[in-house]
């Protein structure tokens, strides 16, 4: 099935994961509470202003995680510092980008479209802090805590939820009921979404506070600036390749207040029912940051290692699979998801269509993710910018084009185009450089009969909702069965052979 090296990362990935899953799911628990609280133009307001935040988060690392992990892999380079010129970089350009907005706010919310000054300054604050902080927690992966990393990000989940709950539930029940009370005066229900944000901006101070002492002890700091022209050097493609992610990722936030003829509120709406379909693609997004967690760690350690390659091709198959299976499930399930929906916030519900798209769309972004080791390994980092942006330009096109014909729905297709694009150009230019051999005619297979099931349990109408749901199970089902007989037998799984060895 897989080596040692397989094995560790499936570890590192089951815990990251665990972090990741529970984190990201009770986080996805404000999701319902958003759409039964806000109405669509209010939640595309909420995602238009976290479109910035993806953007300026990319602007403020400029590319410094991923050369953090390569430098801290060079045998000679000084960790400790790397640690701390890396640091001490961050903390540098994040306070001067609180500085820059403090200054600048009133162009700049004219220049976004978004009139709540207020709103934009938390979120300024929240980012620089995040920005800064992801060096501390790319430290604490390095030194393979994965447990303390888990700890501190639920930290931030947790604390984000009580913050939400506190303002966007209690406040209000407390302001109807007991206007009276001290504690009303500091609440003012015309800040709407602004408590969103609010309760953002504590939950990164909440973490801060939590991650310093962890990541402080065992080094001085020290700033080598040669040290620092030279990791900028090995991460500004990646600055560019990241700005081009992130632009594709969010660019509907980023271009829809400029889409509709100057209708903000249209524009805010279809934003909003667009993102709230997104956040049912949450499972597979999930997994794909739990694996991007453990895996860039993986594959710069791996790289020492004769036969690597074998490693590498492994991760890819084993990584598909999975996704499939997610996809699978969740689209097979939709039904289900209609309900729920239609319970919180049916003004939600028709942009579920977008799902085979996105969803398909986060799995060929995940396969490039993994196909993009071999420009990080081999210092070619400027081919990654180049896909990046070949695939951001287009998206942003198709966007441009599409979006005021058919409205939001063209963004999950211009996501699907534009992954599946960038996926081959990589993997096509990344076979001359770092030939990697990738299992093709499994990931080939996988990806037909996952496309066959898909068809074959989602066309034929059933009218009845208990059959219709045992008959897409039913694929389900066959497509796990396969998986298992092909690549996956069951005494290869720790807890089961386990068993079986001790009934024998």
């Amino acid at each position: 099935m897989a080596g040692s090296g397989i094995k560790s990362l499936a570890k590192d990935t089951a815990i990251y994961g665990l972090s990741s899953i529970i984190g990201r799911f009770l986080n996805w628990c404000l999701f319902p509470l958003y759409i039964a609280v806000f109405n669509p133009i209010e939640y595309g307001q909420i995602n238009r202003i976290y479109g910035y935040v993806a953007l300026f988060m990319v602007l403020l690392t400029y590319g410094m995680e991923s050369g953090f992990f390569r430098f801290m892999n060079k045998k000679d380079e000084d960790a400790s510092k790397v640690y701390s010129t890396s640091l001490i970089a961050l903390a540098t350009t994040s306070s001067l980008f609180i500085l820059l907005c403090f200054s600048f706010i009133t162009p700049i919310s004219e220049f976004i479209k978004y009139v709540h000054k207020g709103h934009i300054m938390m979120m300024a604050m929240t980012v620089a802090i995040d920005a800064f902080m992801s060096i501390p927690f790319a430290y604490l992966r390095h030194q393979k805590r994965p447990m303390r990393f888990m700890a501190i990000k639920m930290a931030f989940v947790c604390s984000n939820i009580l913050f939400n709950l506190f303002f966007l539930l209690l406040c209000p029940w407390l302001y109807k009921t007991y206007p009276d009370i001290g504690l009303m005066k500091f609440y003012h229900p015309d800040f709407g979404v602004g408590y969103v944000f609010l309760a953002n901006l504590l939950s990164s101070l909440v973490v801060l506070l939590l991650l310093i002492p962890n990541t402080m002890k065992g080094f001085k700091l020290q700033f080598d600036n040669t040290l620092l022209n030279r990791m900028l050097k090995y991460s500004f493609p990646l600055l560019i390749l990241g700005i081009a992610g992130v632009v594709s990722q969010a660019v509907a936030a980023l271009t829809y207040p400029y889409l509709f003829g100057g209708d903000i509120e249209e524009a805010d709406r279809q934003l909003g029912i667009y993102n709230a379909s997104l956040k049912i693609t949450v499972i597979i997004t999930m997994f794909i940051q739990a694996f991007r967690y453990a895996y860039e760690p993986f594959f710069f350690s791996k790289n020492k290692d004769k036969g690597s390659t074998k490693a590498y091709a492994d991760a890819m198959k084993f990584f598909i699979i999975f996704s499939l299976i997610i996809f699978l499930g969740m689209i097979f399930y939709i039904d289900i998801i209609k309900f729920l929906m239609n319970k919180i916030g049916k003004d939600f519900v028709a942009g579920l269509d977008i799902l085979p798209y996105a969803m398909m769309g986060e799995i060929f972004f995940g396969i490039y993710f993994n196909l993009s080791v071999w420009y990080k390994l081999t210092d070619k980092t400027k081919y990654g910018a180049y896909f990046s942006i070949l695939g951001c330009i287009l998206q942003v096109a198709m966007n441009i084009l599409l979006v005021p014909m058919y409205g939001y729905i063209a963004s999950a297709w211009a996501t699907f185009a534009c992954n599946l694009i960038i996926m081959i150009i990589s993997y096509s230019v990344g076979q001359k450089y770092f030939p990697i051999k990738y299992d093709l005619k499994s990931i080939f297979t996988y990806f037909a009969i996952a496309t066959i099931f898909y068809v074959a349990a989602m066309y034929p109408e059933i009218n009845n909702d208990v059959l219709r749901i045992i008959y897409r199970s039913a694929y389900l089902v066959l497509f796990i069965v396969f998986v298992i007989k092909k690549d996956l037998p069951l005494k290869e799984i720790p807890i089961i052979n386990k068993y079986i060895k001790k009934n024998k």
